[in-house]
């Protein structure tokens, strides 16, 4: 346990300088312009070194499939619900998809390490897949209806590269496609890249925000869900499902880490309240702590 709060803490570094360098430079740093770098260049090297790093077989793809089902389950009542809270639409968007875009990559994938060894590192790389579809068909599509028609939301998605830089992935490791050392070292260091930006980009965000001006509606909202509703239901689900018990404690730890980073760069790119988008992901982020020293209890014990 103690080493996968070290882990967090060094990852947490990169938040904190991403925090000071848009303290000093403030509008010399334009975070928009980094958030449309990390979306259009750099993630798609992420969803592909992610799908290079292990090979996977087809019994392993009901990894993802049952955490996709789960997020599914809980969604559509989650629609229903945030009609009935949120008049506003971007507050709408905000608390349906904020809560089950978890950061299972980041966090997820040296969490699990840490709290399960590297037998851990199949599964959780798989969610995270998953978790990037829900990111980026989902959460662009959510996300986009606080400011976009419909239509407009559709096509929206399109534009996002990492869809068919998953598809294309996805295949070449299927069918046993072998990168040379040259191409991996390509693509794990555009997706190293990729991840540290993503971290700054958090901390660029959270310069300058101020707690106060987040509805409490919004907040209780998002924060019940992510920590209370999701991972409540995701138990009771996988209680009637028979899963072992290694891919059980990894869902649910996958399924309580905080909101993910994405979250502020679709928000950014669809003017749909960043700022507010950016104080959940922090107050996740610290809560998250601990949820972490509670869960590692709970799995040791």
């Amino acid at each position: 346990m103690i080493n996968a709060l070290i882990s967090i803490t060094f990852v947490y570094l990169f938040i904190f300088l991403g925090y000071l360098i848009k303290s000093i430079f403030k509008e010399r740093l334009d975070s928009k312009t980094l958030t449309i770098l990390s979306l259009y260049c750099l993630q798609p090297f992420v969803t592909i070194w992610g799908f290079s790093t292990s090979k996977f077989t087809f019994e392993q793809l009901f990894t993802p499939i049952l955490y996709l089902g789960i997020i599914a389950i809980i969604l559509i009542p989650t629609i229903y619900i945030s009609k009935l809270l949120f008049a506003d639409r971007k507050e709408r968007a905000i608390f349906t998809i904020a809560g089950f875009v978890g950061n299972t990559g980041n966090i997820g994938i040296p969490l699990g390490i840490a709290l399960f060894g590297e037998q851990s590192v199949i599964y959780t790389t798989l969610i995270n897949i998953a978790n990037v579809l829900v990111i980026y068909i989902l959460g662009v599509y959510i996300y986009s209806r606080g400011s976009f028609s419909i239509k407009k939301s559709l096509l929206n998605i399109l534009k996002i590269p990492a869809i068919p830089a998953s598809i294309v992935a996805a295949a070449l490791n299927i069918y046993g496609v072998e990168f040379t050392p040259q191409v991996k070292e390509f693509f794990k260091m555009g997706a190293y890249a990729g991840i540290v930006l993503q971290l700054f980009l958090l901390g660029t965000f959270l310069s300058g925000i101020k707690l106060r001006e987040i509805s409490n509606r919004l907040f209780f909202g998002v924060m019940g869900q992510k920590f209370i509703l999701v991972p409540l239901a995701t138990y009771i689900i996988l209680s009637f499902i028979h899963v072992e018990p290694l891919l059980k404690n990894i869902l649910l730890m996958q399924m309580l880490t905080p909101l993910a980073i994405a979250n502020i760069n679709l928000a950014a790119i669809y003017d749909c309240r960043p700022k507010d988008v950016t104080t959940l992901i922090l107050i996740s982020t610290v809560a998250f702590a601990a949820v972490v020293a509670f869960f590692g209890y709970y799995l040791t014990n």
